[in-house]
């Protein structure tokens, strides 16, 4: 499909730049044969007894680190007091102490140049790769490199949210959700942000199970479709796990005659990924690059909460794609005119498929 499709403009001002307070105040669009405007503290009453509710339990790592390159031929850090400031954002590790990541400025990079983050904490270029994502080697792993990254790196926000070079001390809460258990991701699965434990009770005390996955979101996430056809994108693959107890609950509540709910675009497309033709949840560990555009064929899940994504994006695509092109540019003009906060901090919408496509 012609990505110009999945365009839209967004005033600035709509763009969020800090989650609401309290979380759960956030609004809620219901987009469905119409649109029903709620809070995220409705939720609960928008589902049913039975209804199985599947969240990613990733952890975002604080991976995006700034240094300055130097020669990989001499240890230590730059010796001329000065050097390129570089700036990485970890997206993917390889091994214990090898990672993929974007950097600015890539073009200020060779293989073999060195980047000093602090004393005693470096990485060697590896590789340069395209569009500015480069393989790294740290000269830590594993737990001595996840403790580096707590100690010098940054929670990895997205571009649109503005902050100074160092954060700010809150984005290390405000951007982890609630479940966040198993670390590894470079961005949040942004959908839970909106949960919080009086609202996880709620939800359960009306009957809702939930069941947690786990997808690391890749920094790719918030790349830009830069092609002109859906076709040529090429998407980056990301790490989730579905356990056999978990697909076996899924599989359980649908059975009964539940729906499944996907909180994000990271469970969703786990959750599709892990689908067999009948739309029964498989076991699943490993690499995921399943990219949903409209005319793809929902095997798994009835109903999403997610947030309002940025035009021209995969996750625009995927909400195209599961509820209906023009229903959700409706749905986005209708948010924009009633002053929605959009994107990673924002409000959510709670969306139902379109029946013509969905299954077929």
């Amino acid at each position: 499909m012609r990505v110009d499709l999945f365009d839209f403009e967004l005033p600035p001002e709509r763009i969020a730049q800090a989650p609401a307070e309290p979380r759960t105040a956030a609004r809620l669009l219901g987009v469905g044969e119409t649109f029903r405007d709620f809070s995220v503290a409705d939720l609960p009453g928008l589902l049913r007894a039975g209804d199985v509710m599947v969240v990613n339990d990733t952890k975002v790592l604080p991976c995006r680190l700034t240094g300055k390159r130097g020669d990989a031929t001499r240890p230590g850090p730059p010796t001329d007091g000065g050097g390129t400031k570089i700036e990485v954002t970890l997206h993917k590790a390889e091994a214990p102490d090898i990672w993929l990541a974007f950097a600015r400025p890539a073009r200020k990079l060779q293989p073999r140049d060195m980047i000093a983050f602090a004393p005693g904490f470096n990485a060697t270029v590896r590789d340069k790769l395209d569009g500015g994502e480069v393989r790294l080697h740290f000269n830590v792993s594993g737990p001595d490199l996840l403790e580096k990254l707590d100690t010098h790196g940054v929670m990895p926000l997205p571009p649109y949210i503005k902050r100074a070079a160092d954060g700010e001390e809150s984005d290390k809460t405000d951007y982890q959700t609630l479940f966040a258990a198993n670390q590894g991701a470079a961005a949040a699965p942004t959908a839970g942000l909106h949960f919080t434990p009086g609202l996880m009770d709620a939800i359960q005390a009306a009957g809702v199970r939930v069941v947690k996955l786990t997808l690391h979101v890749g920094a790719g996430t918030f790349l830009p479709v830069k092609t002109d056809d859906t076709r040529d994108h090429p998407m980056h693959s990301e790490w989730g796990e579905i356990t056999a107890d978990a697909a076996e609950s899924i599989n359980a509540a649908r059975a009964a005659g539940g729906r499944v709910l996907a909180v994000g675009s990271t469970a969703m497309r786990l959750l599709e990924s892990a689908a067999d033709e009948a739309g029964r949840i498989h076991p699943f560990r490993g690499e995921t690059d399943i990219f949903i555009t409209p005319g793809y064929a929902f095997r798994a899940v009835d109903l999403m909460f997610t947030n309002f994504h940025l035009p021209r994006s995969t996750l625009f695509m995927l909400v195209a794609a599961f509820s209906g092109l023009e229903r959700m540019r409706a749905a986005y003009a209708h948010a924009i005119a009633q002053e929605y906060r959009f994107y990673s901090y924002g409000d959510a919408c709670l969306l139902e498929p379109d029946s013509e496509t969905w299954g077929k």
